[in-house]
Formats: C-alpha cells, structure tokens, sequence
C-alpha cells in the first residue's frame, strides 16, 4: 500500500461538522484510498453512484428518506458523486439534519460535481484533489534512491497506481485506462456531440506539449471552430486530463499576454494517446517529456502542502523565454526545466532587468528532486 499524503489530511478533519470532498481523475486510488483509512472501521456505508440503483436510491431529496438510507452508519461516502441528480442539496441536507454522520465524497469530474455542490455546502466542507502518485510519495514508500534510478521509467509509463505496481505489462493497463476511463465523464456530458474530434483534440494537444498553443490551428487541424475547441479543453481540464499554463506579463511591452500552454497531469497516458513508449535514449520529445514531468509533479506537491501560488510561463514576441514561473507573496521564481545537467543556460537578459528582485533556477536532472518533493 502506498500512503498518499492527503490520508493523513482526510484524518485529521473527521467529524468536524463538514462533508470531505475528494476529487481526481479516475483511476488514481480515491477509493483505495478511503477503504485504507477506513479499513477498521464497521459503521461505514459505501454508496457508488455510479451504480443506477444507488442513484434511484438517493432520488428523493428528503431527510426522512436520507436517514433511513443512513440507517446506524457513522460514516457515509459516495462515490463518483457527480452522477447524483441534485446531488449538492443532498449532501447539504445530510450535512445540516444528520449532524453526526461523517459525509465523504468523491468526484471525477469537476465540471459536473462542482457546480453542483459549491453554493449548497459554502462553509460545509473540505476539499481536497488527489492526483496520481507523486514522486515524494514513491520516495516515502521506498526512498530516494530507488525512485531516481525509476526515473526514466517513470517519465515514459507515468504514475497512475496500477502502473507504478503493475510488473510488466503498463503498455496494456494505460490503453485500457486511456480507453475505457479516461474520457468517461466527458461523454457521459451530453454536450459533447463529436467524440472523434474530442480524440484527435487531445491527440494534437499531446504532441504539443510545453509548448504555446493556438486553438484557431488546433481548429483547422482536428475540424472544430475556436469556440468548441475551447470548451473541450475546459471540459479536458475538468476532467482532470490536461492543465493550462497560462503566459506572465506586467512590465514589458514585448511580452506575450494572452498565450497558454498545456500540460497533461501523467506523463503516461500522454505518451499513450500518441503512441510512444520508446525509451528515452530513442525519443526527440525528451525536453518536452522532462518538462511536462516537473511542471505536474509542482502542481501536486504545491496542492498538497497548500502552498498558494500563480504559476506561468514567460515569452516575449522575439522569442525569449522562461519555462516556469511562479509569483508568492509578491515575489517571482523563475525555474528553467532542463534535462540535459551540463547545458549552460542563462535567463533573458529583459527578463532580469524588468523584475530584479526575481530569484532564477535551473532544474535539471541533477538537483529536480528538491523541486518536487
């Protein structure tokens, strides 16, 4: 068992008055998860709303039937909750008329579960995003050591939980999550009408990878307008799929305002919608593979310690550039992601000039387990 970091979070908020909302892609180990930090207890109620009955089970919005449901449980989790008509009225009234049951949920989706339960539990809950394994927690499970000699490994196949533990086989256990799990809630939305653009969307956004993009030529490549394309990538985005970055600018004329890139939360199923599972000596995606990598491991560990901060990237119109950028507390870190240890690497010049008191790094594959961890 590999003990994620927002166990020991979940814990320590029980039965303060608040449901816990757990959110993530599928696949990433929330139900796992919760029967590890659950796994004593006997007055624990699993509802997976996935299932029609349970969603015929909760249909009616009433207290009365909702404690009858409930019965002696102490604990109540749902799962996939977003599947639930009405679901935020629900869990408000559990939260407000069963006082001493702790209500746990779980979510693939944020486009549906959030703009369901966000206004009906404002101050009732505590939120939290698990990710697919991160690097620090295959560090705590068996050292720093071992994790780094993995890390071409990782780079390739990524950090899904049945990768990181499968023996073997991870070509065939990404293509059956990419598949079978990883669009499941987009198409279940019924605003997506044209499944096949949706896939040579993320397709096309995977071989773009740290890198800006255009939705007007992600347009005229997949056969989609502007618009549309931009509402699946918010919809990727709620899903849990992809990230954007989006571009830093304050005091140069120069800088690029409106520009994103786009990032994929595992290197592995990136590498599985493109086909690729060559080894890094055999790739010329190395840079971009390395950078994708970084930039989402930040994100988890930055989530994790509750850490808040803007990140960004940095470009002028001639081309000068800074990976990744971070701005807290008023201040600017400025990181370039480079595998390549023995690269000399300088900031812009413009860049150094315009925001002096920014602090710069390099990170490469010499010192990136103190970026992440």
């Amino acid at each position: 068992m590999i003990e994620r970091i927002v166990s020991a979070q979940i814990k320590n908020n029980l039965f303060k008055g608040k449901a816990i909302i757990l959110l993530g892609p599928r696949q990433v180990g929330k139900t796992t998860l919760l029967k590890n930090v659950f796994s004593t207890s006997n007055d624990v109620l699993w509802l997976n709303a996935d299932n029609i009955e349970v969603q015929e089970l909760l249909e009616v919005p009433s207290a009365t039937r909702l404690k009858k449901v409930i019965g002696k449980n102490k604990i109540v989790i749902i799962d996939e909750a977003q599947r639930i008509k009405d679901v935020g009225i629900k869990l408000k009234i559990i939260i407000d008329e069963i006082k001493d049951v702790q209500l746990i949920v779980t979510g693939s989706s944020s486009f549906d579960i959030s703009n369901k339960i966000n206004e009906p539990l404002t101050g009732r809950k505590f939120e939290y995003l698990l990710f697919p394994v991160s690097f620090s927690e295959m560090v705590n499970h068996h050292q720093l050591l071992n994790e780094i000699n993995l890390l071409k490994h990782r780079l390739v196949y990524g950090y899904y939980p049945e990768i990181v533990t499968c023996n073997g086989n991870e070509k065939e256990l990404l293509n059956e999550l990419a598949n079978s799990y990883l669009f499941k809630d987009i198409f279940i939305w019924n605003k997506i009408k044209k499944a096949d653009k949706l896939i040579k969307l993320i397709r096309a956004l995977a071989f773009q990878i740290g890198q800006q993009v255009s939705y007007h030529e992600l347009g005229q490549t997949v056969g989609l307008d502007n618009e549309t394309v931009e509402t699946y990538i918010q919809l990727l985005e709620k899903s849990y799929v992809i990230f954007r970055l989006s571009s830093f600018s304050r005091n140069l004329r120069n800088e690029l305002k409106k520009s994103q890139k786009i990032y994929f939360y595992d290197n592995g199923i990136r590498n599985t919608l493109i086909s690729n599972f060559n080894s890094m000596e055999l790739r010329n995606d190395v840079g971009s593979l390395w950078e994708n990598f970084l930039v989402s491991e930040r994100k988890k560990q930055l989530s994790y310690q509750n850490i808040y901060t803007n990140c960004y990237f940095w470009r002028t119109q001639a081309q000068q550039e800074i990976d990744y950028i971070e701005e807290r507390n008023g201040k600017l870190y400025a990181f370039e992601l480079k595998w390549n240890k023995n690269k000399n690497v300088k900031f812009p010049k413009s860049f150094l000039e315009a925001y002096p008191e920014s602090e710069t790094k390099v990170i490469s594959s010499d010192n990136f387990e103190e970026f992440i961890s």
